[in-house]
């Protein structure tokens, strides 16, 4: 099975994070923006290391590069369980769905790979 190349791991990353800007604007209560506000500064941390690969390097396999993101799978399954609850827009859950799920197998992949 081929790798998520860097590129498309940071274009699934970078989504992810409007998502999760958009729901913590969204969300009602502190401890929803809590759980937000910490995924969204680990999927930050990844991303501002993978900006610093050179773009020639963006066609590589990706590789997990930051602590935080291997250890954010289980408040990402977290999230999805109470996605009703933390998301309220129906727009923003549904893209949320959809992404979840291809951001979850990237990080499984590389978990497997461990």
């Amino acid at each position: 099975m081929n790798q998520t190349s860097v590129a498309d791991t940071l274009r699934e990353y970078l989504s992810l994070l409007e998502l999760l800007d958009d729901a913590y604007w969204e969300a009602s209560s502190i401890q929803h923006k809590d759980m937000l506000y910490d995924i969204i500064s680990i999927f930050s941390q990844e991303v501002a290391e993978i900006n610093k690969l050179s773009i020639m390097d963006h066609h590589y396999p990706y590789e997990v590069i930051t602590e935080g993101i291997r250890r954010v799978v289980p408040k990402l399954e977290r999230l999805d369980e109470s996605r009703e609850d933390v998301i309220q827009r129906t727009q923003t859950l549904t893209d949320f769905r959809d992404i979840l799920s291809s951001v979850l197998g990237i990080l499984e992949e590389q978990l497997a790979t461990l």
